[in-house]
């Protein structure tokens, strides 16, 4: 059970003292102690100079690269001295890198509105363990994972539902493990940031807060960003809107059942949102401030007989952005609020993706009006700004390393060995949809504490990344693409 022990720790520069629970789930006590479970790991062995070790990135999909695309390419340190600031050359040179994207278990949003809480708290410490091992899955066939990977000197978690649910039990282990290695989540870093940006003025402040509906029902954004303003004297007085972003990682993972370009109409498997007067539901009256794109498949629909579209069903991510930022600013519109949003924290690795969209937007809404009225205007500070917790969190990862001599550097270039989860080939078909990936039933279905492997990391390769996913990396993260397309089979 959790046991209550007193640390000291250092947030922003700021000490505070606090509680940290050492907690416990089953699979933590199986991967310390049960020498007979597939789970366990012999921690005694673990290699005590760590600094030639790869830095370690998890997510839930492939969004997290965004994350490890601002750690590979930052540079805001001088890399002899470690005075703060650049000097051309990047902090991370030389470092290897291991990444995985649990893909066949995304999304991670879900498994709370499921009742499946604890079994994503599961999935966080197998992606650690992963991280932790030297071993992976050369394909979904393999019985035993008889690749050989190094083990990690750091783990970087870069999915926010991740670090709102599982950080607490990854740290646990890593305590109990005896490795010394540390574990850093980007929520910490995404709220810091925000108050960083927001602390010089002397007025309120309203910051937005878009991201997954688990980890929003977490409450850990709120959460920190309070704590962290309480613990700052003459900080501004913060109001947090949050947003549960319905679909957006999904659309930009293009699963099929939220997005579908093949389609010409709507379909019954969709689980986007819908016209309704629901939390998560396309409004009607405000179909012409989404401004929607409609051209080539990005909106399905069926015609009524007065020719209006009916049933609506949004099928790309552009979309998907459009509807939830849209969403946020008119749940701060409804609050009655006059305090205008300052930023807007992109809490999901997967919504940088659609950075562009999203500025449109804010755009369209200072300029739309209803006879002659602009009801967004006042609601969207000048300045506004989107914040990505990535750049924050590649600088915690910096200084930690740093602070416990743990910094590789090394002259050979950089390096990433970069992994996904795939359903196991020993899965009855009947749990498996017709394009090979978990059905959400069976997805959002399983128990906890078994030592079933449902799912395999087998290394990243041309057929188990979507091509549309591979272009939108080429485009958007020129380092991680570099560095991972010409090892892709």
């Amino acid at each position: 059970m959790a046991a209550g022990l007193c640390a000291l720790m250092v947030m922003g520069g700021c000490k505070r003292q606090t509680v940290v629970e050492t907690l416990t789930l089953p699979i933590i006590e199986k991967a310390l102690g049960d020498t007979r479970s597939v789970f366990y790991q012999d921690f005694s062995k673990y290699p005590q100079d760590m600094k030639d070790l790869p830095i370690g990135i998890f997510d839930s999909g492939t969004g997290g690269l965004t994350v490890a695309e601002r750690i590979i390419s930052f540079d805001r340190f001088n890399n002899i001295s470690g005075a703060q600031g650049s000097d051309r050359i990047l902090d991370f040179a030389g470092e290897h890198f291991v990444y995985l994207a649990d893909q066949a278990n995304m999304p991670y949003g879900t498994y709370d509105a499921n009742g499946k809480a604890d079994y994503l708290q599961e999935l966080v410490v197998k992606d650690a363990l992963f991280l932790l091992g030297d071993r992976y899955y050369k394909s979904a066939f393999d019985l035993q994972p008889t690749g050989e990977k190094p083990r990690c000197k750091i783990i970087v978690i870069a999915c926010n539902t991740a670090t709102a649910y599982g950080l607490s039990y990854v740290r646990s282990l890593l305590e109990r493990s005896g490795t010394g290695v540390k574990v850093i989540g980007v929520i910490n870093a995404g709220s810091k940031a925000a108050l960083d940006l927001l602390c010089d003025k002397d007025h309120p402040c309203t910051i937005g807060v878009l991201a997954t509906v688990g980890t929003i029902s977490s409450g850990a954004y709120e959460r920190t960003i309070n704590e962290m303003a309480a613990e700052r004297n003459g900080g501004p007085q913060i109001t947090v809107v949050n947003q549960s972003g319905y679909g957006f990682a999904e659309s930009v993972d293009s699963e099929p059942d939220f997005v579908n370009p093949a389609l010409t109409g709507p379909r019954e498997s969709y689980r986007g949102p819908r016209i309704g007067t629901g939390d998560g539901d396309l409004k009607a009256e405000l179909l012409d401030v989404y401004n929607f794109d409609y051209e080539e498949g990005r909106m399905l629909w069926s015609e009524g007989e007065d020719g209006a579209k009916e049933n609506l069903q949004l099928n790309s991510a552009i979309n998907y952005a459009r509807f939830n930022l849209v969403s946020l600013v008119e749940r701060h519109r409804l609050s009655g609020s006059t305090v205008p949003i300052s930023a807007v924290i992109l809490g999901c690795t997967h919504y940088p993706f659609q950075l562009e969209t999203l500025q449109k937007v804010v755009a369209e809404l200072r300029e739309y009006n209803v006879e002659g009225k602009y009801p967004y205007r006042e609601l969207l500070a000048p300045d506004l700004i989107f914040i990505d917790p990535a750049v924050y969190t590649a600088e915690e990862c910096y200084r930690t390393l740093r602070e416990d001599g743990n910094l590789a550097f090394r002259v050979t270039p950089q390096e990433v060995k970069a992994y996904i989860s795939v359903p196991s080939a020993e899965l009855d078909p009947k749990y498996l949809t017709e394009d090979g990936k978990l059905t959400y039933e069976f997805k959002y279905g399983r128990a906890t504490g078994t030592e079933e492997i449902t799912t395999r990391q087998v290394p990243f390769s041309k057929s188990n990344l979507d091509a549309e996913n591979l272009e939108r990396i080429h485009k958007m993260l020129p380092y991680c693409y570099s560095l991972i397309y010409p090892t892709l089979n």
